[in-house]
């Protein structure tokens, strides 16, 4: 299993905190929002993973997690996306370091209290897709059907009359087919290949599970969720449940910060 964290972007939601740096480099609680997601793939056992960023703050991201993770046995690489194309252009930029293998690509701004490793881990063949039941504005979102037997019927991406308040969330495993499937999707009105498409040809194919989940499900891409994420994670403490390489190498980095420190004052 490889994985995938989509942080490109512009953020225009989080002007002016985005103008300086990316979304996913500002805080949540105690350290990087980055980190939420690293751990859901590091918990999973994943452990070559790609980042793909935006051209403007690609230097930012080599500076932190090159220096925190150079030794923990996780393995980061990095692709610059200079145009946004939608979710589904994320396993065309990254095809040759799917080489083959089945992927997990999350949204560097998603954070989960849900535990899904054992998810991925017994992840096979198809595509596989979370559902999380939502209380408000079902329209944002790509919206689940199913029937009374827990059948997927369909999936729509933001529909104007939403079929049930089950979206899905930042999070999609996929065998490596679905290189192919992305590279034929035409753009939307919106102008985008969408990540909806590829769960809807998995579905047509027979190919796609659809797993709900019940925890909190936080997508940190406006400034009130933000402030959220940041309380959630703190009073859940969501932070205590990172994988212990993750703690290792950030306690890690900073001992090497402390020492370099000394030095400057000596």
């Amino acid at each position: 299993m490889k994985g995938i964290i989509l942080s490109g972007g512009t953020a225009t939601r989080l002007f002016p905190l985005t103008a300086t740096t990316s979304k996913q480099l500002l805080p949540i609680y105690d350290r990087q929002m980055i980190f939420y997601p690293l751990n859901t793939l590091i918990r999973a056992g994943v452990e070559d993973i790609l980042i793909i960023v935006a051209p403007d703050h690609s230097g930012q991201y080599l500076n932190l997690l090159g220096s925190v993770f150079k030794n923990c046995g996780i393995h980061l690489h990095f692709e610059v996306q200079k145009v946004p194309r939608g979710l589904a252009d994320a396993f065309i930029l990254g095809e040759k370091f799917i080489d083959g293998d089945n992927v997990t690509m999350i949204l560097g701004d998603n954070i989960f209290e849900d535990d899904l490793h054992e998810d991925i881990k017994g992840f096979e063949k198809g595509g596989m897709i979370f559902a999380k039941e939502v209380a408000d504005d079902p329209k944002r979102y790509g919206i689940v059907e199913f029937d009374k037997s827990g059948k997927v019927l369909s999936i729509e991406e933001k529909p104007e009359n939403p079929k049930s308040n089950f979206c899905v969330p930042g999070i999609y495993t996929y065998d490596s087919r679905v290189i192919e499937i992305a590279k034929s999707l035409k753009p939307s009105a919106r102008g985008e290949i969408e990540i909806t498409d590829i769960n809807n040809k998995f579905l047509e194919m027979g190919e796609l599970t659809v797993k709900k989940i019940k925890g909190e499900w936080l997508d940190a891409g406006t400034f009130d969720m933000l402030l959220e994420a940041g309380r959630i994670v703190k009073e859940k403490e969501l932070y205590k449940l990172f994988d212990l390489r993750i703690e290792e190498a950030i306690a890690g980095f900073n001992n090497e910060l402390k020492v370099f420190a000394k030095k400057r004052l000596l």
